[in-house]
């Protein structure tokens, strides 16, 4: 990924079960850590002695530096799989290797210092951290326990298609939403309970709930109060998500779908994450802004739900054109032919902006701005598609 890492090939990786070095290609050895990662037990640290020869410690000092290594590198190669994939988002800050590191990677920084390139990186990097502090509070066999009790899984796209049926309009994704970056506070007397109700009752298929509370002011107990309120849309987990320890904690809070971003996750990532979606019951919208992106969800098996975002996260800024460009040719039959549902995302304002990505091809929306800053969001439907689309 630019601005982190530089590898030459080939490509080894020292084994910390082993003195030995492994040659691995990259998904294979992403996947050896994952599976391996901070186990320890039988972990025995590498430390540079002073005549330069590896010697091997059980102290527990170096166990805490092998752990420490092992997380660099298991940075380091999720790095450099996300920018062969042309993914420009870093999961974390770019530092050096920890104390006493021997292991096999040779690497440059190309951008010092640990500052975010764009608001994208910048959510991304608190939001690795928060899961971190929320993992070490509610580890996963907690969360696998609660969702003993979750509410069941509700079927999100089988509530697109119908709202696409029955109007013969786009199924909307109404979206409780309080902030966001680019425009700031969004509706000051915020009750995402009463919101949620006012856009069931006139007419969205599905709910969009955010859940970043430092940059969008959402919180997962908003999430939670929509879902115990009654309201019957299914609900979007609209999160950053990074981990798929979020998606197990989205559907205990009563999720029935979760957001993933092509532009901040690697095809392995995505791949792992919509299988664990498929164990959990939750519908996974993957989302996309340009053709790259496009191209590897759709190379991706078990892709149902692709949103394509009008709105550049790196510069926010808004094109609705994109949706037609990425839906025209090729892709747009490879959409057709696999019954893939298109959700057209951002920039939509006017029932003239509806009819412009519905007629490229999209069967669903996703809205919030425009309709979450009018008196009555219910009503705000019926001026976004210049009809009521209500029951």
């Amino acid at each position: 990924m630019e601005g982190l890492a530089s590898l030459k090939a080939p490509f080894q990786a020292t084994s910390f079960l082993s003195s030995r070095p492994k040659t691995w290609d990259l998904p294979t050895q992403l996947n050896f850590y994952k599976r391996n990662s901070f186990s320890t037990f039988s972990v025995r640290a590498q430390v540079e002695s002073t005549d330069g020869s590896a010697a091997v410690s059980s102290s527990g000092e170096s166990v805490t530096e092998a752990l420490k290594i092992k997380e660099w590198e298991v940075g380091m190669l999720e790095n450099e799989v996300a920018s062969g994939q042309g993914i420009r988002i870093r999961r974390r800050p770019p530092s050096g290797p920890p104390l006493h590191y021997v292991g096999p990677f040779q690497f440059r920084l190309q951008n010092e210092g640990n500052t975010p390139r764009n608001i994208l990186e910048e959510i991304v990097w608190n939001k690795d951290k928060e899961v971190s502090q929320l993992k070490e509070r509610k580890p996963l066999s907690v969360l696998k326990k609660a969702l003993e009790n979750a509410p069941p899984a509700r079927d999100f796209i089988g509530a697109l298609r119908a709202a696409n049926e029955r109007t013969g309009l786009p199924g909307l994704i109404a979206e409780v939403k309080k902030a966001s970056p680019s425009r700031g506070i969004l509706r000051e007397n915020f009750d995402p309970v009463e919101i949620a109700k006012s856009y069931e009752k006139g007419g969205a298929a599905c709910l969009s709930v955010l859940t970043d509370e430092k940059y969008f002011k959402g919180s997962f107990e908003n999430l939670e109060a929509i879902r115990k309120a009654g309201v019957k849309c299914p609900l979007l987990c609209k999160e950053f998500i990074v981990d798929a320890w979020q998606l197990y904690y989205a559907r205990t809070k009563g999720a029935d779908a979760v957001l993933l971003i092509a532009a901040v996750l690697p095809d392995l990532d995505i791949k792992y994450m919509i299988k664990i979606c498929k164990i959990l019951g939750l519908t996974a919208l993957v989302e996309v802004h340009d053709e790259r992106e496009f191209d590897r969800v759709l190379a991706i098996e078990g892709i149902e739900l692709i949103g394509i975002n009008n709105r550049n996260l790196e510069t926010f800024e808004l094109d609705i054109s994109i949706t037609k460009k990425l839906l025209e040719g090729e892709r747009g039959k490879i959409i057709r032919e696999r019954d893939i549902i298109m959700v057209g995302e951002s920039g939509l304002f006017t029932p003239e902006d509806i009819a412009y990505v519905q007629e490229a091809g999209v069967r669903a929306i996703l809205v919030g701005e425009s309709i979450v800053k009018q008196s009555d969001p219910g009503k705000g439907i019926s001026n976004l598609f210049g009809k009521d689309i209500s029951i």
